[in-house]
C-alpha cells in the first residue's frame, strides 16, 4: 500500500497542516473540502496511521502526523527541485560545471565568484581543479572540464577558444635574510643567476622543453604554489609570485620585493583568459561564471 502514496496526497497533507483546516486547504488547492477529506483518509489508510485528530472543531495533527510532516515536506521539496533542475537542463543549463583554474588566479576573487555562483545556480554543482601551466588546459582538451582559467601557460592550444578575463600583477620576492635582499639598487641578471629560482612545474607535457619567466640556471621546481610560497619565506630561493598572495608578507617584512630593473610585461603581470573547446562553448552557467570572473575583486 505504501508504494501507492502519491505526491498529490503529500501536498494535500501539507496544505491541511499549514492551513489548519480541510476547508482552508481546499481553498488553497482549489478543491472541494470533501475531496481533501477523502484524499487524507485514503493517505491514512495507505500509511496505516492517523494523521489528524478530527474530534474537535478543527483537525489537529496527531503525534504520528507531526512526526511525518517533516518527511512529507522533504519529499515534496525534493521532487520540486528535481523538476526544476530537469527543466533547466532541458533549456540548455549545464547539469554540472567543471572548471580548471590557474593557481595564480587570486583565490579571494575566485572565492567571491564561487559564492555568487552558488546563489545564482543553486542546483548546478561546481567542480574546481587548481593547476598550473599546461595542466590547467589539459582537462579541457581531454573533456574532463568544460572551462579553464589560464594564465601561466602563455600560448593557447589551437583547439581552444579564449577570451580575456583580467590581469594579475606579479612581484619578484625573496626572504629578508637571503643574500639578494642585501644588494643595493636594482638587481642585475648576473646577480640572480647565482641563486636558486623557485618555479612551478607542469603536471602535463604541454610546456615540455619551454620555460616561462626563468632567469636563473639554478631552479627548484615545485608543483604547488603554497609550497613555493613557504620555500620563499624560508629563504630557499627567489621567485615570481602573484601580488595578492604575498601582499601581507611584504607589509610584515617576511618577504621583500626584488627590483629587477626593467622587466618584460610577462614578468610583471599575468593575463588570465577563459578557455574552452571550440565545439563546446560555455552554456548559461559557464557564461555567467566567466563574466563574473572578468569583474575581478
Amino acid at each position: 500500500m505504501l508504494d501507492g502514496v502519491s505526491l498529490d496526497q503529500l501536498r494535500t497533507f501539507l496544505a491541511a497542516a499549514e492551513e489548519g483546516s480541510f476547508s482552508a486547504a481546499g481553498r488553497k488547492l482549489r478543491r472541494a473540502q470533501s475531496v481533501v477529506s477523502q484524499t487524507l483518509a485514503n493517505l491514512e489508510g495507505q500509511l496505516g496511521v492517523v494523521l489528524f485528530d478530527r474530534s474537535g472543531r478543527y483537525p489537529r495533527l496527531t503525534e504520528a502526523g507531526s512526526a511525518l510532516l517533516g518527511e512529507a515536506c522533504g519529499v515534496v521539496r525534493g521532487v520540486e527541485g528535481f523538476k526544476s533542475r530537469a527543466r533547466a537542463i532541458a533549456e540548455g543549463l549545464e547539469p554540472e560545471l567543471s572548471v580548471s583554474v590557474d593557481v595564480m588566479y587570486p583565490m579571494a576573487t575566485l572565492t567571491v565568484a564561487v559564492g555568487s555562483f552558488r546563489e545564482a545556480f543553486p542546483h548546478t554543482p561546481l567542480r574546481l581543479y587548481v593547476e598550473a601551466l599546461g595542466a590547467v588546459v589539459k582537462p579541457v582538451m581531454d573533456g574532463t572540464c568544460r572551462l579553464a582559467v589560464m594564465g601561466t601557460l602563455p600560448v593557447v592550444p589551437p583547439s581552444l577558444d579564449s577570451e580575456y578575463l583580467l590581469d594579475v600583477p606579479l612581484v619578484t620576492v625573496v626572504a629578508p635574510g637571503h643574500p639578494l635582499a642585501a644588494l643595493p639598487g636594482p638587481v642585475s641578471a648576473a646577480d640572480v643567476e647565482q641563486h636558486v629560482q623557485l618555479i612551478l612545474t607542469d603536471r602535463s607535457s604541454l610546456s615540455e622543453g619551454q620555460t616561462y619567466g626563468v632567469l636563473s640556471p639554478q631552479v627548484w621546481r615545485l608543483a604547488d604554489l603554497g609550497a613555493k610560497h613557504a620555500f620563499l619565506r624560508a629563504g630557499f630561493g627567489w621567485g615570481h609570485m602573484p601580488a595578492p598572495m604575498v601582499q601581507a608578507d611584504l607589509a610584515s617584512g617576511e618577504l621583500v620585493r626584488l627590483d629587477l630593473g626593467s622587466l618584460p610585461p610577462s614578468l610583471s603581470r599575468l593575463s588570465m583568459h577563459g578557455v574552452y573547446r571550440k565545439e563546446t562553448p560555455p552554456g548559461p552557467a559557464g557564461r555567467w561564471f566567466l563574466d563574473r570572473l572578468k569583474q575581478g575583486a
